[in-house]
């Protein structure tokens, strides 16, 4: 399905949800979310998914949990380089 067919709503990634589809249903709700970002509600349909997933796989909590510490390391490496932006930058001004 082409990502800009009129199927890609959140009424459709609901029936695929509803179907146990839950990856097209994510795969629908992120998309929409990239067109609309801060959207709470496709935020909250996702977190709903995902919620579902763990019931169905309780494993997949380790996995997420990974996901999350990489994304938080990655923040802070973040926030150390800006840092040092700043400080370079006085540095040479």
């Amino acid at each position: 399905m082409n990502k800009d067919d009129v199927f890609y709503t959140k009424t459709m990634a609901k029936v695929y949800a509803d179907q146990g589809k839950l990856e097209k249903a994510v795969e629908i709700y992120q998309y929409l979310l990239e067109k609309e970002p801060g959207r709470q509600d496709l935020i909250d349909a996702i977190s709903e998914i995902d919620k579902k997933r763990l019931e169905k796989d309780p494993e997949r909590l380790g996995d997420l949990l990974s996901i999350w510490l990489d994304l938080l390391l990655r923040h802070s490496r973040l926030q150390q380089l800006k840092k040092l932006k700043t400080s370079f930058e006085r540095l040479v001004l």
